[in-house]
């Protein structure tokens, strides 16, 4: 992490907000607040960041619901804030899109390391694709890891949450191997395996509403049950132009 990273930073609360900015700048960071998810959204629209730390309890339009606008629209990664730690809270912030998870109250240097892992994880993503960006052909899909975008058996492009990006991308490299949720969680890199392995049956049944005609009697994502999941379609890896 370099002290080019720029992390915006959307809470409510000025004390929280301000000290938190603060520290953050001590870490060597670059750091815009907002107060809402409106100014957030008026700071997204005028410049990219490379993190987002959200809170999830605002008056207004919530953190969840700008994190499901960020994760349909951005490449940008997402660590929420929340006093709320319940199975089911997580469950519903991985479902949003965000990438991790800090429950208040919280020591910074424990969102300091959240923030360089969940920065590292989306580097080596980037890496791995490479200046010519290729991406995975199924079914008539086209799953283009440079945009990190689905595009449907017409061509046009299908929404996917950042975490149903991840999901797809991993069954997508693994076609034809059962995946058990430890190793789906390994392989997508995600925060909290608890959360996650309540989470990915919720992400598996989107990604089939998107992806089957029937989305009852699955033929490409398939469970086994007992093991986990198997993604039975036929891939091919393209550059990403044959998208079109």
């Amino acid at each position: 992490m370099t002290a080019a990273d720029h992390i915006l930073v959307v809470d409510d609360h000025p004390d929280i907000r301000s000290s938190l900015a603060a520290y953050l700048r001590r870490q060597g960071l670059a750091v815009t607040t907002a107060a809402d998810a409106a100014q957030a959204g008026a700071l997204l629209r005028q410049e990219r960041f490379d993190l987002i730390v959200l809170d999830v309890m605002m008056p207004g339009e919530d953190g969840l619901s700008l994190c499901r606008r960020v994760s349909g629209t951005l490449d940008t990664p997402v660590i929420l804030l929340t006093a709320m730690h319940t199975s089911a809270d997580k469950v519903a912030g991985l479902d949003s899109g965000a990438d991790d998870y800090v429950v208040k109250p919280f020591d910074p240097p424990e969102l300091v390391a959240r923030i360089r892992m969940v920065l590292r994880r989306w580097r080596r993503t980037a890496a791995s694709v490479g200046n010519a960006a290729t991406g995975y052909a199924f079914g008539g899909w086209f799953l283009d890891t440079g945009k990190r975008e689905l595009f449907d058996p017409d061509g046009q492009p299908a929404a996917l949450s950042s975490a149903e990006y991840r999901l797809l991308r991993v069954l997508a490299e693994h076609p034809g191997t059962v995946l058990s949720r430890d190793r789906l969680m390994d392989l997508t890199g995600c925060g909290d395996a608890l959360a996650f392995d309540r989470s990915i049956d919720s992400q598996v049944s989107r990604l089939r509403k998107k992806l089957e005609p029937d989305p009852r009697r699955p033929s490409l994502l398939k469970t086994v049950w007992g093991n986990g999941y198997l993604f039975a379609a036929t891939v091919t890896a393209r550059p990403a132009l044959a998208a079109s």
